[in-house]
């Protein structure tokens, strides 16, 4: 039976009520039916597998659910946000994506694989790529090394190899060396390659961020909060940068944003959150006009005056 059927939720109790049926009364068949769960995807994936699923995902954090009955669809290459106010869960979810944290309940589906035993490093491998909401580059580490980084599982040569400066490692490290500046050339940092990346202004910094995930090569990538502390032209920027990556790559984005301009403007699809629940799902205009996301936003006082 598939995640998609219809379960008994509490066996025992179809067991009792078997049990105590008339003697000699027929037994009635019950005929299963597959239940199809509500997703929203854009129309051009829509005949295509979501590249990512998550059916009654959940954690808890000692008796506190942090998350619970989260159900997500997303489509090969769609653009959507996750939102919701401070401590709703957001990030959260992303760690659960990458394995950061075990879920205590519910399944990933990524490319429809289950994902439920795979490590951080695994779940990168299958084509989960991600950025942190506090910047983790490695600062006294050049641009260029940066990039380089997240091309490790493109790096096919052996140790010994390595020592020996062989041929095969010197052709890896300039095929290498080469897609790292064609990374860099996307986000406008191919003059900073020399330079540490502790240096660069912040906004960079984020674009350098969002290049090395890119080396990894995803198929889905998540933007945890991407504008965080930038500057209105920056987030104008980075909006334009957001969609040429799905354009470029074909690929899914899913972000956590406080920025409801950016949000508003250039996510397909939007899920908000609230104390760890879906409270909303669908497209920006939707999300817009919803009360209980306004209600989660400003409150019901605030909501009443609206």
């Amino acid at each position: 039976m598939t995640a998609n059927s219809l379960r008994v939720l509490n066996p025992q109790s179809a067991w009792a009520a078997e049990d105590s049926a008339a003697p000699g009364a027929e037994k009635k068949k019950t005929k299963l039916v597959p239940v199809v769960r509500t997703s929203y995807l854009p129309e051009r994936d829509a005949d295509k597998t979501p590249i990512l699923e998550c059916i009654d995902l959940g954690i808890s954090f000692g008796g506190l659910k942090a998350v619970d009955n989260f159900n997500l669809a997303l489509g090969r290459t769609e653009i959507a946000g996750l939102i919701g106010p401070n401590g709703a869960g957001k990030t959260t979810i992303f760690n659960l994506l990458t394995k950061v944290y075990q879920p205590t309940h519910g399944t990933i589906l990524l490319d429809g694989k289950d994902i439920a035993y795979s490590s951080t490093e695994q779940v990168n491998r299958a084509g989960i790529a991600r950025t942190f909401q506090n910047i983790r580059l490695f600062h006294n580490q050049s641009v260029l090394d940066n990039v380089l980084i997240g091309l490790h599982n493109e790096m096919h040569y052996t140790m010994a190899e390595a020592v020996l400066r062989m041929p095969r490692y010197w052709k890896a490290e300039k095929v290498a060396r080469e897609r790292a500046m064609e990374y860099l050339s996307l986000f406008h940092l191919e003059e900073h390659a020399d330079e540490p990346a502790g240096s660069l202004p912040y906004g960079a910094q984020r674009r350098l961020e969002i290049a090395r995930a890119l080396a990894t090569n995803p198929s889905l990538l998540l933007l945890d909060e991407p504008a965080a502390g930038m500057n209105p032209s920056e987030t104008a920027e980075l909006m334009e940068n957001i969609v040429r990556i799905r354009d470029t790559f074909q690929i899914a984005i899913l972000l956590i944003e406080h920025d409801m301009n950016l949000v508003m403007n250039i996510c397909e699809g939007i899920a908000v959150l609230n104390f760890g629940r879906i409270i909303a799902k669908g497209t920006p205009d939707d999300i817009r006009a919803n009360p209980a996301v306004i209600e989660a936003y400003l409150g019901r006082k605030g909501a009443q005056k609206l």
